[in-house]
């Protein structure tokens, strides 16, 4: 394993979801604490006052104040926008996203989301409707389920919350569980890790609870330290989209012509075979630059390497003069499984903007590093978040909607499927009138040229 994907490895992003006082903030906050990644200053400034709303009685502190940053967020006790905190343990690094639960920021909680590996989705115990068989969870809740799902977070565990308000009532864990199963069930999530917790009183989230003798799996910090991380993107060929060409035209000896960017997924490698799309023209990799010149595999007194991994930005320069452009896609000339060039795609959309999706109006398509305009065909189905059924012969999306969606591109694309690769398989769509990014796409079908 090199030493990036170690520190790829070792490093947990994971994003707290769920709805608006589900108690996220204040279980990052409980992590921040017990993992003692709080200065004495911040302490000594959130020390217990008369604006304090929920607080720890062992800590004294109101430990949501810890995340919710903003001002507008403190007067209004809300979380409005993706707050990220970092807290590290002996044995794992922490990237925190505590996303927005109220519904009009559902587009905050796709970026928090899109850059994370794993999701804690919080579940109020108080707020889920015990009457029903199975309980009803609020739909805020099932849409972030949803979202997580569809964004293909590959570690999901739900923390059912404020279970010291039942008193720990290993009934009513049960109840709630039975429901968050049959939900998951029917969106298609892998059958979930659930820990019963009380954020406020710290049970169940560093330390195990004396009040959940019945519950015998791992608190929810054991948990994350054990999680497998390692990018999947490692399992597949190389993807490197093309952002920049680099020209510094001299002397014959001199004359430099390097292709910028970052490798979204595999290796790549010096006298390495590539084929640039769409063109399909192929070349040989002549040198490799680091973007990073502090590396310690430099060579030669400069940034040049012999190999680079997924994640790392480079220069590569090639042996050949072909013709590469911005939006170019270089990939292994022996890939057995190429990307498909498209002019057509199905995608499911998370629909952001105030304005729903149109299907006379023109969309530009942003995917890697190229920009496309499109034009929606046909919308197969939406979600109903509330009964988890799918409505077909509908005209528009609307904001937090989801949908599945058929576009025509004006000129074709290089792209994977989401399930194979998130990175190449995704994109965002902007409306060209407003230039508002309006919705976030995962590719499920493209029909090759």
């Amino acid at each position: 394993m090199t030493s990036i994907q170690t520190q790829q490895q070792n490093v947990v992003r994971f994003i707290t979801a769920g709805s608006v006082d589900d108690g996220k903030s204040t279980l990052i906050g409980r992590l921040l604490y017990d993992t003692k990644s709080i200065l004495v200053d911040q302490l000594e400034s959130l020390s217990k006052t008369k604006h304090a709303r929920v607080t720890s009685s062992d800590a004294g502190v109101d430990l949501a104040l810890l995340t919710d940053g903003l001002e507008a967020e403190r007067e209004q006790g809300i979380t409005i926008d993706v707050a990220y905190r970092y807290f590290s343990t002996p044995k794992r690094k922490f990237i925190v996203a505590d996303a927005p639960g109220h519904e009009q920021y559902t587009r905050n909680l796709v970026t928090g989301a899109s850059q994370s590996d794993v999701a804690v989705i919080l579940v109020d115990a108080t707020r889920v409707d015990l009457n029903t068989s199975p309980s009803t969870l609020l739909a805020q809740t099932k849409r972030h389920a949803a979202i997580v799902h569809l964004l293909g977070l590959r570690h999901v565990v739900f923390a059912v919350n404020k279970m010291d308000l039942y008193e720990f009532d290993e009934k009513v864990f049960n109840t709630i569980k039975t429901a968050i199963e049959d939900l998951t069930q029917k969106i298609g999530l892998p059958k979930p890790t659930l820990i019963p917790i009380s954020a406020l009183l710290g049970a169940n989230v560093v330390t195990a609870s004396k009040n959940t003798p019945w519950y015998k799996g791992p608190t929810l910090l054991e948990w994350l330290e054990s999680l497998d991380t390692s990018p999947e993107s490692e399992k597949l060929s190389l993807r490197f989209p093309v952002q920049y060409v680099a020209r510094q035209d001299g002397s014959a000896s001199d004359d430099f012509r390097g292709y910028l960017g970052e490798i979204e997924s595999g290796s790549i490698r010096k006298g390495q075979k590539i084929k640039v799309l769409p063109s399909g023209s192929e070349a040989t990799v002549a040198e490799i630059y680091l973007g990073n010149r502090s590396s310690s595999k430099q060579t030669n007194g400069n940034n040049a390497v012999d190999s680079a991994q997924t994640g790392q930005a480079v220069a590569i320069q090639l042996s050949e003069d072909i013709d590469v452009s911005r939006g170019s896609l270089f990939i292994s000339a022996e890939d057995s499984h190429p990307p498909v060039l498209s002019k057509q795609l199905s995608a499911d959309l998370c629909w952001l903007d105030s304005e729903p999706l149109s299907l006379s109006r023109k969309y530009a398509l942003r995917h890697t590093t190229n920009t496309v305009g499109a034009k929606v065909k046909s919308i197969q189905q939406v979600l109903d978040v509330q009964t988890l059924s799918q409505a077909s012969d509908v005209r528009g999306l609307s904001t937090n909607e989801i949908g599945r969606v058929d576009f025509i591109l004006q000129k074709p694309i290089v792209a994977d499927l989401f399930d194979q690769s998130q990175r190449t398989g995704a994109f965002i769509l902007i409306d060209e009138a407003t230039n508002h990014t309006v919705a976030a796409g995962m590719i499920r079908e493209a029909i090759a040229q």
